[in-house]
C-alpha cells in the first residue's frame, strides 16, 4: 500500500494516485469501469458464415450464452484484463427476465438503426476510478421489450424513434433510481454502495443481485485452469490463478446463488448441457423459481448475492459491499463511510483543479458529467484476430478476403481502450479515439498519450502502415487525424507543465510517417496529390456512397480527402520542426513534409480545364469533383463539411524557426522559386506578408478565399446554427441537390435531424446535424488563423449582422454555441433534451445529461447514439477552453519549442 486507507482530502490526493499509477508505484488503474454495456451483437462474438453479427448473437441469447472475448453488465467493473467482473442485476418482480444487461434495438430493428432503450447516466469518476457514480432508472412495471421492438419496427426513417419514456412505464414516477457508487480504499480494495430510491407513491419490491463472475477463459476458450467462486461467511470467495484470492463482502445476510458462466446449450442450440449449472441459472432461479438451476454446493464461476428489498414510496434502501484482496478483514465496514466520504470529497477537489475559474455552476455540471462519461467509457477490448480467424475454420494466412478483417491477422488487442459508446459502439474507432484524447488529456494526460500510442504499436498498426479503423472493418478509411490529436495533446501538456514529452512525440512521429506513406501510396489514384478515401468519417454527406463503386464509374476527387492529407502534412511538419530543436536530423523530414504540403495545396487550388477544380470561384466554396470514365469532370455542388475541411487544414509555425533553422528556410525558398505553381499558391497565402511576430501560416488558400469561405460558414441561413456549425448548409432545405445517372436521381437535401438514407446504417447522418469533432477542428483552425493574422483581421459574424469579430472571437462564438446545447435556457430547458418534458421539469431528471452522437441542426436536440460521450465529451473542452486560453495564448505556444 502506498497511501493510507483513509486519505485526508488534500488537493493533491487524486493527482498523487495518478502519479503513482504512471510511475508503476501502485496499480490505481487496475480496477475500473472496464465492463462493456453490450458484448452481444459485436464482431468479436460473430462466428456466422454471413457476417450478420447482430443476428448471430442476440440480446435474447445473451443471458444464456457464454461470451468468447469479453463480458457485459450494468454499472460494472473489472480488473484491467477482465478476468473477474462485478455488476448489478435487478428484478422488479414483473419482468420476464432478470435485468442483467441494458436492452436495445439492433440495426435492423430500429427505425434509425441500433438504439439502446434504457435510461442510465454516468455521474462521476476520477481518472484512477478511486471514486465513481452511476445511475440506472428501472421501471416498476414490466419492462416493455416487445412494445419497443414492435412499435419502432412499424416506424419509418422519417418518423421519430419510440423511446422508453413514450411507453408509459415511468408514468406517476413508478420507477427506481438505482445509484451505484464505488470508492477505492486501496488499489485492490473497492467499496460499493448501491442505493435504490423509490420515486413512486407506493411501496415497491426490488430484487438487487450484485453479481460476481469470471470471464470464460477455460475449456473452449483455450485456457486450462478453471477459477472458482465459493460461498464464504459474509459473502463470496474468488480464487484465480493470476489474480489470486479475493473476497466480496456483503453487509447484509443476503443468500449467495451460484452457477457456471457456461452456455445453456439446451436453450440456445437444442443440444444437451454438459453441466446443470449454466449462465442463466441465477435468472431462472429468481424469476421462475427453478431452485435446481443454482448449485446447492455453493461453488461456480458466476454468483450473485440476492437481496429482496421493500422500498417505501418516496423512500430508499441501501446495500453495501466490498470487493478486496484482503480476504480476512475482521470488520469490513468500520471505515466504510469514512472512506466513501473522503473519496467523494477528493473527487470534488480534483475537479476544482480541472475546471477553471469563471465557469458557472451549470457549466461545471456539464464538464463533470462529460468527463465522467469519458472515463466510464474506458473498456477492456480483447481480440486476437489470427485466433478468431482460425476459430472460423480458415487458415489466417490464406483466409478468404470476404471474411471480415482477414488481412489483419497480425493484430492482438488486449488493452483498456476508450470506446465511442459502451452500448452502441462498444469497440474502439481510430478517428473517434483521436478526439477522445483531447478531453481525456484534461484529467489524465498519461492515459491520453497511451491511447494515441496504442494504435501505432506493432500489434495494432498494419505492417503496411495502415491504422486500424474500427471493429466492423479494420481496413476501412477514416480521416487521418491521429497526428493532429498527438500534437494537440503534446501542446496541452507543454502548456500545462512547461515542458513537452519529446519521447512521446518522437515515437509517434516515426510511426505516423509510416502511416503517412501508406496514404500517399494507396489513396492518390492518379498520383496528382488529390486524394480519395471512401468513407472518411463523413457517412451520408455526399451524393454517392464513396466506399462503393460509383454508379457512373470513374472516381471522386475529394475536397475533404485532399484537405485531410494537407492537415496531416501540416501536423507532421510541425512535429518535425519541434523535434528538430533537439535533433537536426528532423530538418530534412520537415523539408520533405513542406514540399508534400505545397503540392497538395497546388492541387487543391488548381484551375483545370472543363470546370475540374475543387474550388468554385462563383460560389466561393470547395466541392468534390466527379471524374467520369470518358475523361469529363463534374463538380458536385453540395455545400457541406466537405467544403469546410480545407479550412481546417491550417497551422502556424513561430518565427523562431527562421532563426533556428536557416537551412530549412533556404531550402523552402529554393523549392518555391523552382516551381512557379507552388510560388503562386504561397504568394496567395502570404498576400499580407509575415504574420504576427513573424509567424508562418500553412493553409490551402489565402485571405481572399478565407473571407469567402467564412462568409458561408458564418451565415445562419447556411452553416452557423444556434448550437454549432451544421454539417450541411441550410441552403439545401429549399434547394436540394440532385444528380441524374441512367434515369435515376441521386440527391442530397438538408436533414437537420435523422437521415432518410441508409447509406451507412440507419443512425448515420451528416446531412445537417451538428457534430462536435468537426466543430473542434474548425475552432482550432480559427485559433491558428488568429495567431497568424492577429486581432486586426475581422469578419462579419454572423454573416449579414454587421457585427465584426476577429477570428479568436469567432472561435469563441462557435464554442459557446456548442456548449449551449447542454445548458439551461431562461425557461429551464436544455436543448439536448429536445421536447422531453420529463427532462425539462422533473427534479430527478433535469440535471442529468446525455451526450449524443450528433445534434439537431436547428434546435440542438440530441440524436444518434445517446451515450457517445466519446467525441461529444469534447463538450468539456468547449465549456472550459476560452476560460483558459486568451486571445494571445494560442500564438504564444508557437513562439519557441519547449524542451
Amino acid at each position: 500500500m502506498t497511501t493510507d486507507r483513509v486519505d485526508s482530502g488534500t488537493p493533491d490526493v487524486e493527482r498523487r494516485r495518478l502519479a503513482e499509477a504512471d510511475e508503476g508505484v501502485a496499480p490505481w488503474r487496475r480496477w475500473g469501469p472496464y465492463l462493456s454495456e453490450r458484448q452481444w451483437g459485436t464482431v468479436r462474438e460473430d462466428y456466422s458464415p454471413d457476417g450478420e453479427a447482430w443476428a448471430y448473437f442476440t440480446h435474447d441469447q445473451a443471458r444464456s450464452r457464454a461470451y468468447r472475448w469479453g463480458e457485459d453488465g450494468i454499472a460494472g467493473v473489472s480488473d484491467d484484463k477482465q478476468r473477474l467482473c462485478f455488476a448489478l442485476a435487478l428484478w422488479n418482480g414483473r419482468d420476464p427476465i432478470l435485468k442483467e444487461r441494458l436492452f436495445g434495438l439492433t440495426n435492423s430493428e430500429g427505425n434509425h438503426g441500433e438504439d439502446v432503450k434504457e435510461y442510465y447516466f454516468y455521474l462521476d469518476s476520477t481518472p484512477t476510478h478511486s471514486y465513481m457514480k452511476f445511475l440506472y432508472k428501472y421501471p416498476q412495471a414490466e419492462f416493455p421489450y416487445g412494445d419497443l421492438v414492435a412499435t419502432n419496427g412499424a416506424r419509418g426513417r422519417r418518423d421519430f424513434e419510440y423511446e422508453l419514456l413514450d411507453t408509459g412505464v415511468f408514468d406517476e414516477d413508478r420507477y427506481f433510481d438505482v445509484f451505484v457508487e464505488y470508492a477505492k480504499a486501496g488499489p485492490e480494495d473497492l467499496l460499493i454502495e448501491i442505493t435504490a430510491h423509490n420515486r413512486g407513491p407506493d411501496d415497491a419490491t426490488l430484487h438487487l443481485l450484485p453479481t460476481l463472475w469470471f470471464r470464460h477463459t477455460w475449456s473452449w476458450a483455450g485456457g486450462t485452469a478453471v477459477p472458482v467462486l465459493r460461498r464464504a461467511p459474509g459473502g463470496i470467495l474468488a480464487e484465480h490463478e493470476e489474480l489470486g484470492t479475493r473476497r466480496l463482502y456483503c453487509e447484509s445476510d443476503a443468500p449467495a446463488l451460484f452457477t457456471g458462466n457456461e452456455t445453456n446449450d439446451e436453450r440456445v442450440f437444442g443440444s444437451p448441457n454438459s453441466t446443470p449449472y449454466v449462465k442463466d441459472g441465477i435468472g431462472r432461479h429468481v424469476v421462475h423459481g427453478e431452485t435446481a438451476a443454482v448449485d446447492p454446493a455453493g461453488t461456480g464461476t458466476k454468483a450473485a448475492l440476492h437481496s429482496v428489498l421493500t422500498v417505501p414510496g418516496g423512500g430508499s434502501a441501501r446495500i453495501r459491499l466490498r470487493l478486496t484482496d484482503a480476504v480476512e478483514l475482521a470488520d469490513p465496514w468500520g471505515e466504510f463511510e469514512q472512506v466513501m466520504a473522503a473519496r467523494r470529497a477528493e473527487a470534488d477537489i480534483f475537479y476544482d483543479g480541472v475546471i477553471p475559474d469563471g465557469t458557472n455552476e451549470d457549466e461545471r455540471l456539464l464538464v463533470r458529467q462529460a468527463l465522467a462519461g469519458m472515463l466510464w467509457s474506458k473498456q477492456y477490448y480483447h481480440l486476437d484476430v489470427e485466433r478468431w480467424l482460425a476459430e472460423h475454420g480458415v487458415d489466417p494466412l490464406g483466409a478468404d478476403p470476404r471474411l471480415r478483417n482477414s488481412a489483419w491477422y497480425h493484430m492482438v488487442n488486449d488493452e483498456i481502450m476508450s470506446m465511442p459508446d459502451t452500448w452502441e459502439y462498444p469497440w474502439y474507432a481510430a478517428w473517434d479515439l483521436a478526439f477522445h484524447t483531447l478531453a481525456l488529456a484534461t484529467v489524465d494526460i498519461g492515459f491520453a498519450k497511451g491511447q494515441l500510442d496504442l494504435l501505432l504499436r506493432r500489434l495494432y498498426l498494419h505492417p503496411n502502415g495502415q491504422i486500424p479503423a474500427y471493429e466492423w472493418n479494420f481496413g476501412d478509411v477514416n480521416p487521418p487525424v491521429h497526428a493532429w490529436a498527438t500534437l494537440f495533446v503534446y501542446e496541452l501538456e507543454k502548456h500545462r507543465t512547461g515542458h513537452g514529452d519529446r519521447a512521446f512525440l518522437e515515437n509517434a512521429f516515426l510511426k505516423l510517417m509510416k502511416n503517412f506513406t501508406w496514404w500517399l501510396n494507396r489513396k492518390d489514384v492518379d498520383g496528382n496529390n488529390v486524394f480519395q478515401g471512401g468513407f472518411l468519417g463523413l457517412d451520408n454527406i455526399g451524393v454517392f456512397d464513396r466506399s462503393a463503386p460509383l454508379p457512373t464509374g470513374g472516381q471522386i476527387d475529394q475536397a475533404d480527402g485532399t484537405a485531410w492529407m494537407a492537415l496531416y502534412c501540416q501536423n507532421l511538419l510541425e512535429i518535425a520542426i519541434e523535434l528538430a530543436a533537439d535533433n537536426p536530423v528532423y530538418v530534412e523530414q520537415a523539408q520533405t513534409l513542406f514540399e508534400h504540403f505545397a503540392w497538395i495545396a497546388v492541387a487543391t487550388n488548381r484551375v483545370g480545364r472543363e470546370n475540374e477544380s475543387l474550388w468554385d470561384e462563383e460560389d466561393g466554396f470547395f466541392y468534390d469533383v466527379l471524374r467520369l470514365p470518358d475523361g469529363r469532370a463534374v463538380r458536385l455542388r453540395v455545400r457541406s463539411l466537405v467544403g469546410l475541411i480545407p479550412l481546417a487544414a491550417t497551422s502556424v509555425v513561430g518565427g523562431w524557426a527562421d532563426r533556428r533553422f536557416p537551412e530549412l528556410v533556404a531550402g523552402a525558398k529554393e523549392f518555391i522559386d523552382r516551381h512557379p505553381a507552388v510560388q503562386a499558391v504561397v504568394s496567395a497565402q502570404q498576400a499580407e506578408g509575415p504574420g504576427v511576430r513573424g509567424r508562418h501560416l500553412f493553409a490551402l488558400f489565402g485571405p481572399d478565399r478565407l473571407r469567402r469561405v467564412l462568409a458561408r460558414m458564418l451565415d445562419e441561413e447556411e452553416f452557423l446554427g444556434p448550437y454549432g456549425i451544421r454539417s450541411l448548409s441550410r441552403h439545401h432545405a429549399a434547394h436540394p441537390y440532385s444528380f441524374e445517372v441512367d434515369g435515376r436521381s441521386y440527391g442530397v437535401g438538408y436533414l437537420p435531424a435523422e437521415s432518410d438514407s441508409g447509406m451507412f446504417g440507419g443512425n448515420s447522418n451528416w446531412r445537417g446535424p451538428v457534430w462536435f469533432p468537426v466543430n473542434i477542428l474548425l475552432i482550432r483552425a480559427l485559433l491558428n488563423l488568429h495567431a497568424y493574422h492577429g486581432a486586426e483581421f475581422t469578419v462579419e459574424c454572423p454573416t449579414g449582422s454587421g457585427r465584426r469579430m476577429n477570428l479568436y472571437e469567432v472561435a469563441r462564438e462557435i464554442s459557446g454555441r456548442l456548449t449551449a446545447t447542454f445548458l439551461r435556457d431562461p425557461d429551464g430547458h436544455r436543448p439536448v433534451h429536445g421536447a422531453q418534458a420529463k427532462f425539462a421539469k422533473d427534479p430527478h431528471w433535469k440535471d442529468l445529461l446525455l451526450f449524443y452522437e450528433y445534434f439537431h441542426g436547428d434546435n440542438g436536440a440530441g440524436l444518434g447514439a445517446s451515450h457517445q460521450t466519446g467525441w461529444t465529451g469534447l463538450a468539456a473542452v468547449t465549456a472550459t477552453l476560452f476560460h483558459q486560453v486568451g486571445a494571445d495564448d494560442w500564438g504564444a505556444l508557437r513562439e519557441e519549442p519547449l524542451s
